[in-house]
């Protein structure tokens, strides 16, 4: 296993165990700040100390990994440390403990994260690897150290003298902006309070925008590096305040729209939908016209001599694989904006797929839809551990299904399920299985997907594929991942994308009839 399959991994799992632990770990023990101060520590030790020995770190990465496997007795450990970090906050009390006894508790509880992360490290990193790293690196570790406790209190000194004018700006904004349109305006900059006579909002620090700004920096850069060999800078530099004034400027209008839309007398769409969703929609629109700024507009674009700007016809199997995909995930942003407690444009969901499978419609002949016995058999499979895993979890959130269909006449509730059940059924287990099983697996193994045979995989891509199909189910991360992995299995045994679709559809009609049989909403 390369390095970059590991690196990916330990973030895995990271993320993975961000989940409980910042269910369990009582907050306000600095733990934002000792993210940012390993991050910069190690962008900056990665930065120096490459650039100082980069041939011996090559021959050390190469020589010592492609030989070495992931350390499984350093991975327990690391989990041990992760559940005695959790039982001890659970068991240490949050309030009227003394002082001292407070001093020990937070040191025990940074002890055993730190303990974690480093035995995680090793698991898949050998120890010598990591100390002989440090070693060519010299004295990079010490700068990296300096330089990330110099950007931490930099960082936290400026947000904090950043929030508070670009708060003061982004309200004087809204109000210009809601005088322009409706009368009766109420402004009160003391008390942050902004909206009209009949829908008023509390303007936060986190409604300032910094987080929308930060973002999108965050994204310019990344974008501008990658095709740094296809842009043409100075002049491309220019889009990155472009885009961050563009960012605050849509933050603006997303909290005037806010306030419009809960005035016009559709508060719980404003403040339960559109401020959740509203937000994702803007940051994506900017980014796509970033994105096709960088590669369509010949001021900022590097042609080759004599090559026309024009696009030529190409065969792109990748849009073939994801767009159905994405086009559920752009209309559940619109759906979900749109509503309140109840998602009554679910349909689009539905349409937006039906409609990208249609225009790929010729793409997928080439694919085996065949498919076997194994295939309902998993699905099965999954249906019943997703019931084991829903029952001991005990956390049935109402998504208002219940309440919104009660509200409406028997014709439109009936087209509503019948449309949701459809969705699940057929267009979802396409989109999903093509994205995850059918592109993803091959894509982690290589940049060339579509000419590897569909039964290679590996050990990673596996893994990979199942955690990001997991993690797309919220809270049900863990059987999303269980079942991906399921899926996955059923794709390879013969490589036949129709396996993993009947799979898939086996569960979601399963759980279709289970919810709609004994009203198990929250299922949904």
């Amino acid at each position: 296993m390369g390095i970059l399959p590991r690196l990916l991994l330990l973030g895995s799992l990271f993320a993975l165990e961000l989940i409980p632990i910042s269910s369990y770990i009582r907050r306000g023990l600095g733990g934002v700040t000792i993210s940012e101060w390993l991050v910069a520590f190690a962008a900056i030790f990665l930065t120096f100390g490459y650039s100082r020995a980069h041939s011996s770190f090559r021959s050390l990465i190469s020589g010592q990994l492609d030989r070495t496997p992931v350390s499984w007795p350093y991975l327990g450990g690391h989990l041990c440390a992760m559940l005695a970090l959790i039982g001890l906050s659970i068991l240490s009390p949050a309030h009227g403990t003394p002082q001292l006894q407070h001093f020990f508790v937070t040191a025990a509880l940074w002890g055993l994260a730190l303990l974690g992360m480093v035995l995680a490290v090793f698991a898949f990193f050998p120890p010598t690897l990591c100390v002989q790293s440090l070693r060519n690196a010299g004295a990079a570790s010490a700068y990296a150290a300096a330089g990330a406790t110099l950007t931490t209190v930099v960082l936290m000194e400026f947000r904090n003298a950043a929030w508070v004018p670009l708060s003061r700006l982004t309200f004087a904004s809204v109000e210009s902006v809601l005088r322009l349109v409706v009368s009766g305006v109420v402004a009160d900059p003391k008390a942050s309070i902004i909206g009209t006579q009949r829908f008023q909002v509390n303007l936060t620090r986190g409604c300032s925008g910094i987080e929308g700004i930060g973002l999108m920096l965050v994204f310019s850069i990344l974008w501008l590096w990658f095709f740094r060999k296809e842009s043409r800078f100075p002049q491309a530099l220019l889009l990155i305040p472009a885009g961050l004034l563009l960012a605050w400027l849509m933050n603006t209008v997303r909290i005037a729209m806010l306030i419009l839309i809960g005035n016009a007398g559709s508060p719980d769409v404003a403040v339960h939908g559109f401020h959740s969703e509203a937000g994702w929609i803007a940051f994506n629109l900017l980014a796509l016209g970033f994105a096709l700024s960088v590669q369509r507009w010949s001021w900022v674009r590097v042609t080759e001599a004599g090559q026309p700007l024009e696009d030529k016809p190409v065969e792109n199997l990748t849009a073939a694989y994801l767009m159905p995909f994405l086009a559920i995930l752009a209309a559940a942003m619109i759906s979900r904006a749109a509503s309140g407690g109840f998602e009554w444009l679910y349909p689009l969901r539905f349409f937006a797929a039906a409609a990208a499978l249609w225009v790929f419609r010729s793409k997928y002949t080439s694919l085996d839809w065949h498919f076997g016995w194994l295939a309902p058999t998993a699905g099965a499979t999954v249906f019943v551990m997703w019931l084991a895993l829903e029952s001991l979890s005990g956390a049935h959130v109402d998504n208002g299904i219940a309440s919104g269909l009660a509200s409406w006449p028997p014709f439109a509730r009936v087209a509503w399920l019948a449309i949701r059940v459809l969705a699940a059924v057929v267009t979802v287990p396409i989109a999903e299985e093509l994205a995850f099983r059918g592109y993803l697996i091959r894509r982690l193994i290589s940049s060339r997907f579509e000419s590897i045979d569909p039964r290679t995989w590996t050990y990673f891509s596996v893994l990979a594929s199942s955690v990001a199909f997991g993690l797309m189910h919220g809270d049900r991360w863990l059987a999303g991942i269980a079942a991906g992995i399921l899926y996955a299995a059923v794709f390879l045994a013969r490589g036949r994308i129709g396996d993993a679709v009947v799979a898939h559809a086996t569960t979601n009609a399963l759980l279709a009839i289970w919810v709609l049989a004994r009203g198990a909403w929250y299922m949904w």
